[in-house]
């Protein structure tokens, strides 16, 4: 039923299909985790020099591990420690070109050196977020900010 797709256009017109794709992947699902799997499975295979995707999702107090595709990565996340607590906490997309110099990385992968974390809220609730790294540096570039958090947007739908 699904398979591997080469996305060749440009980036802008690879975040609209993928996102068109992520819609009709959820359309009609009502489970959270279901959809969340999904979404991280589809970017994983979208997104090319990455090494994790996936779901950070707020308890009310912390950030838990969610669906994601990668190697094992932390289990909980305080709101406002390190990339994804940041982003929760301020409830906005955070892109860094290089994890060394952001001030109290927590380091799950030592071999992720870039990263993007995009807040996913619904009615001005936080549900969690989106963590994706990469094992070079400045790997997401302000379209893949853009489209990622299109991307977020059209997700939270479903949540």
């Amino acid at each position: 039923m699904f398979q591997y797709i080469h996305y060749s256009s440009t980036k802008q017109e690879q975040y609209a299909l993928v996102t068109k794709q992520l819609e009709a992947l959820l359309a009609g699902e009502p489970n959270k985790i279901a959809n969340l799997s999904n979404a991280s499975a589809l970017l994983g295979q979208f997104l090319d020099r990455i090494n994790w995707v996936g779901f950070y999702l707020h308890d009310g107090h912390e950030l838990i591990l969610g669906p994601f595709q990668g190697l094992p990565a932390c289990v909980r996340i305080p709101l406002g420690k390190g990339v994804c607590g940041t982003a929760a906490f301020e409830q906005k997309t955070i892109r860094v070109a290089d994890v060394n110099e952001f001030p109290g990385h927590i380091a799950c992968d030592a071999a992720s050196r870039s990263e993007i974390v995009v807040p996913l809220v619904k009615d001005g609730e936080l549900i969690g977020v989106l963590d994706i790294d990469s094992p070079e540096v400045n790997r997401f570039e302000e379209e893949d900010e853009i489209g990622l958090m299109h991307f977020a947007n059209v997700l939270t739908r479903f949540l």
